[in-house]
């Protein structure tokens, strides 16, 4: 929010210089990211000057150029080459003298001496787009006879120099989304140390000048609209703004448009207050109606869109027909053009919760439903159309030409705090004096209403909607006390805190360390995604968690998996040229259940996961090594990796096919009944619907089922064999049904002491062995950690090996 250094220090007397208020400013809450230098000519005219031409001669070697001498006002003339064809003695017009910098947009030039066709040159004559004061390049720009040589132009033309202070509003301090809603603020800090002065703009000439526009007002719902408060002003003239008006809105980035657009910008951004102005010629049936319109409707805004209405979009409407979408956006017919004559202007309360989804239903974010959304004073609405109408009434003339119509069934009250001294010290960390917080509190507007020794009774005024809590109005005490005054205690308190093992933080960086160092990328996906994501998912749908007040369609639900957030992540690095990626994530997926509870969050499920997903190629290709794709056991690699750092068995662990719909092929790795990761290739339904023409392999881990698991898990330390290993081969035939999950059950059931591992180092399927059947080659790890191993105890075990297997899996062994 920007807020102008001239426009504020119309409000509160005396005021600091602008970068020590910046810095109050920043003390107190309303953070200054920027102070920026404004001037309404860019460079401020600085080193022009009004000049008189005293001579004017045609340049001796060049017939569109003229040879001036220039009374500066300074001493000597000066001679200037000119190429204006109305250049003429006699004449006062602005010159640039040596040395100044003219600008054309954003690129800038230095006037020099110079010579021109042999002709010295010692400034240039200006028209009105060279010093940016127009457009017209058609000639110089000629003075007023009585302009004096010498005078600056900047005071001339009243160029005005500003300072911009860029404000990072939070959302709980809309009270001072204003430049009097700033000033408030600011005099409260000064009024501790200084006597200080904060004006709100006079009033007291506003009265109604007849009744010959008298528009009533009928509010349908009052939930909606909490007050509507209006006025006519007849015969108005539309035109262009005066410079201070333009001035004060260029400074804070808006355009000028016409006088009666301009003051109802200008309210809002002094009062905080949002102002419509209606054509009331435009009123049918010289009636205005809030309600809501039937669902479906359509309704032409100001920027010419057509927009589908909601039923509980709250509509200003006349007796036909919508004209304004209730706090957030005129409609394109009612509002004041050049022909309007007639005004009806508005000033009104909105619940800010119709307004926020009126604004994201229909995707617009303005200045009055930002205001709206947050919460707007229902006590300022009559001051602010006051304002406005004086302001239209000397700027665009006419007369007001009816009563202030007010509806307002229900007055919104103050509201109730009670503050006790020993709570302001107990939260502060420091006493401060009753009468110190007792003018805090004054300065702040907040109201005291009962006092007792201990205790204040306060009333806070509805604008503060942040306020509303005891330890609200303490947050306010310290604020303007200020941060910096409270001192640093010299003891430090601190406790022990028991931490359950494993501690999560710490297998996530662990786990995070590993994959980050084996080439993943780390991302984080929104918790809120499309519900269309799962629409074709009919368990999924159910099961999803629907967001009441989303902010759009985009955002809402709230995720169910964490694939579809690494799917948008993908096709946004493809897009971009960057097809080979590992990335992985930690998050939380969440569930709605059918639980029956009296507690409604019982319905709700909430869930830890980590995704990894693999698309593109393993690695870039170079001169040595060729480019392959990513695959299924690459990212099974990384899988048992991960679970292998985390000390499961993963020998261990039961696999199956995978269950889950997202994937056309994978794996579940199920501990205990109970899946513990799931992983495979991403079905081409899924891809297509990001546009993703390439494979992707995703592996889904149950992070919260993986740390119960991980509690049951002891570390202890085993030494380093002192006895060698022995390494046997045996080759076998088997049937293709066999699995080596089998294979090795049986190995172990006929040596489990002593064999340490089993690996498998060749597969053989083909035309040299019979129909049906598979050759295996399988290395067995024998170690003794008692003793070495003997060459008869070796051929005893393969011996009890090789029985075992072909009994339990009917294997042929070849060697």
């Amino acid at each position: 929010m920007k807020i102008s250094y001239n426009w504020l220090k119309q409000y509160i007397s005396p005021i600091p210089s602008p970068e020590e208020t910046s810095k109050i400013l920043t003390s107190i809450g309303l953070e200054v990211e920027s102070l920026e230098e404004f001037e309404s000519v860019k460079g401020g005219l600085k080193g022009i000057v009004v000049g008189e031409v005293l001579t004017c001669v045609k340049h001796p070697n060049a017939d569109k150029l003229s040879v001036t001498t220039v009374n500066l006002g300074n001493g000597a003339p000066v001679q200037v080459v000119c190429g204006a064809p109305n250049v003429r003695a006699g004449q006062k017009v602005p010159v640039a003298t040596v040395g100044t910098v003219l600008y054309n947009g954003d690129e800038s030039f230095t006037i020099k001496k110079s010579k021109i066709r042999d002709e010295v040159s010692e400034g240039m004559i200006c028209a009105e787009d060279e010093i940016g004061l127009g457009h017209s390049h058609d000639g110089i720009l000629i003075l007023d006879p009585s302009a004096i040589p010498g005078t600056p132009a900047s005071e001339y033309f009243k160029v005005e120099s500003d300072f911009v202070m860029e404000i990072g509003l939070t959302p709980n301090r809309i009270d001072a989304a204003s430049h009097f809603g700033v000033a408030r603020d600011l005099a409260a800090y000064l009024a501790q140390s200084q006597k200080v002065e904060l004006k709100f703009p006079d009033l007291s000439r506003f009265k109604s000048d007849n009744n010959s526009l008298s528009i009533p007002v009928e509010v349908l719902n009052h939930e909606a609209c909490i007050r509507y408060s209006g006025i006519t002003i007849s015969g108005v003239e539309i035109k262009s703004s005066p410079e201070w008006l333009k001035n004060r809105l260029n400074a804070i980035g808006l355009k000028s448009i016409n006088n009666v657009v301009d003051i109802t910008n200008f309210v809002l951004h002094e009062t905080g207050q949002p102002l419509h102005a209606f054509d009331a010629d435009e009123i049918s049936g010289n009636k205005v109606v809030v309600r809501t319109l039937a669902e479906g409707t359509h309704f032409t805004t100001l920027d010419e869109a057509v927009r589908k209405l909601s039923s509980e979009d709250l509509m200003i409407c006349n007796a036909n027909e919508g004209m304004c979408i209730a706090g957030v956006f005129g409609g394109a017919r009612s509002g004041v053009k050049n022909e309007t004559k007639n005004i009806f202007l508005e000033s009104a309360c909105f619940s800010p919760v119709h307004v926020r989804k009126t604004a994201r239903r229909h995707m617009l974010n303005t200045d009055s439903s930002f205001r709206f959304e947050r919460g707007s004073d229902p006590n300022i609405t009559i001051p602010a159309l006051k304002r406005a109408a004086l302001l239209i009434k000397e700027l665009a003339g006419g007369s007001i030409s009816s009563g202030v119509v007010d509806v307002y069934p229900s007055p919104v009250a103050d509201f109730e705090v009670n503050l006790s001294f020993a709570n302001v010290s107990r939260l502060i960390g420091q006493e401060i004096e009753k009468e110190k917080i007792k003018k805090i509190l004054a300065s702040l507007d907040i109201k005291i209403i009962e006092e007792t020794s201990t205790d204040l009774k306060l009333h806070v005024a509805p604008y503060r909607v942040d306020v509303r809590r005891e330890a609200d109005v303490i947050e306010e005490i310290l604020r303007i006390y200020g941060y910096n005054n409270i001192q640093i205690g010299e003891t430090v308190h601190s406790s022990l805190s028991y931490i359950n093992k494993p501690d999560k933080d710490k297998v996530v960086n662990l786990v995070s360390d590993l994959l980050s160092s084996n080439g993943f990328l780390e991302i984080m996906s929104n918790s809120l995604t499309k519900s269309a994501y799962y629409e074709q998912e009919a368990k999924a749908d159910k099961q999803l968690v629907r967001i009441s007040n989303p902010l759009s369609s985009d955002l809402n639900a709230m995720r169910k998996n964490l694939l579809f957030g690494a799917l948008e992540s993908l096709i946004y690095n493809i897009n971009r040229k960057n097809a080979n990626l590992r990335l992985y994530e930690f998050g939380n997926t969440y569930l709605l259940t059918e639980k029956l509870s009296e507690n409604p969050h019982d319905k709700y499920f909430e869930e830890s996961h980590l995704a990894l997903l693999l698309s593109g190629d393993k690695h870039e290709a170079n001169w040595n090594s060729p480019s392959s794709p990513s695959n299924f056991y690459q990212l099974k690699a990384f899988t048992e990796l991960i679970l292998k750092r985390l000390g499961f068995n993963t020998e261990a662990l039961k696999m199956a096919t995978t269950q889950s719909g997202y994937f056309s092929e994978g794996l579940d790795i199920n501990l205990n009944n109970k899946t513990l990761v799931s992983f495979g290739k991403v079905s081409k339904d899924h891809c297509n619907r990001f546009d993703i023409k390439q494979d992707v392999w995703f592996a889904d881990f149950n992070f919260d089922f993986v740390m119960k698991e991980l509690k049951k898990h002891t570390t202890r330390f085993v030494g380093l064999p002192k006895y060698p290993e022995v390494k046997r081969d045996l080759s076998m035939v088997l049937e293709k049904t066999v699995t080596f999950d089998e294979i090795r059950n049986a190995s172990l059931k006929a040596e489990k002491k002593l064999l340490k591992n089993i690996v498998l180092f060749d597969v053989y399927e083909g035309d040299k062995i019979a129909a049906g059947k598979k050759s295996y080659a399988i290395s067995f790890i024998l170690r003794d950690d008692e003793k070495t191993l003997t060459d008869q105890q070796i051929e005893k075990i393969m011996g009890n090996i090789a029985h075992m297997l072909e009994k339990e899996t009917g294997a042929q062994i070849r060697s």
